[in-house]
C-alpha cells in the first residue's frame, strides 16, 4: 500500500507541475521554428500588400473599361446616326441625279423639237441654250434633322 500511495503522490505531483505549465504558458520557442515564424509572418504581410496592390488595379482597370464601354456606346449610337445621314444623303443624290437626267433629256427633247420648227419658220433664230443651262442647275437638298 505504501507503493500505491507513493505513486498516486507522485502521478497528482506530475499533474500538479503539467497543469501549472499549461496554465503559464511555456514562451520557450527553439531558435529554428522562431525564425520560420518570423519568416512566414513576413511573407503574410507582403502578401497582404501585394493583394491590396493588386486590389487596387483591379479596380482602375475596372473603372477605365467601363469609361471604354459608355465611349463604345457612344460611338456606336454616333456611327448609326451617322450611317442614317449618309444613306439619307444618297438617297437624296440618287433622287436629284434622276431629276437632272429627266430635265436633261426633256430640255434636250424640246430644244431639237424647237429648232427644227423655229428653222422652217425662221432659219435665222439660234436655239434657246438658257433653258438647258437652267435645267442643269441641281439645287441643294436640306440637310437631314439631327436628333
Amino acid at each position: 500500500m505504501l507503493m500505491h500511495s507513493r505513486r498516486a503522490v507522485m502521478g497528482l505531483s506530475l499533474f500538479g507541475v503539467g497543469a501549472m505549465l499549461l496554465l503559464s504558458g511555456c514562451d520557450f520557442w527553439p531558435p529554428a521554428l522562431q525564425a520560420q515564424i518570423e519568416q512566414l509572418h513576413s511573407e503574410a504581410q507582403q502578401a497582404a500588400a501585394d493583394k491590396a496592390l493588386l486590389q487596387n488595379q483591379l479596380n482602375a482597370a475596372n473603372k477605365a473599361k467601363e469609361e471604354l464601354q459608355i465611349r463604345v456606346e457612344d460611338l456606336t449610337r454616333v456611327n448609326k446616326e451617322k450611317s442614317a445621314m449618309i444613306a439619307n444623303l444618297e438617297h437624296t443624290i440618287a433622287a436629284a441625279r434622276e431629276r437632272a437626267a429627266k430635265t436633261t433629256k426633256s430640255s434636250v427633247i424640246k430644244s431639237t423639237g424647237k429648232t427644227a420648227v423655229k428653222k422652217s419658220v425662221k432659219p435665222t433664230q439660234k436655239p434657246a441654250t438658257k433653258s438647258s443651262v437652267r435645267s442643269l442647275s441641281i439645287k441643294k437638298p436640306k440637310p437631314a434633322p439631327v436628333r
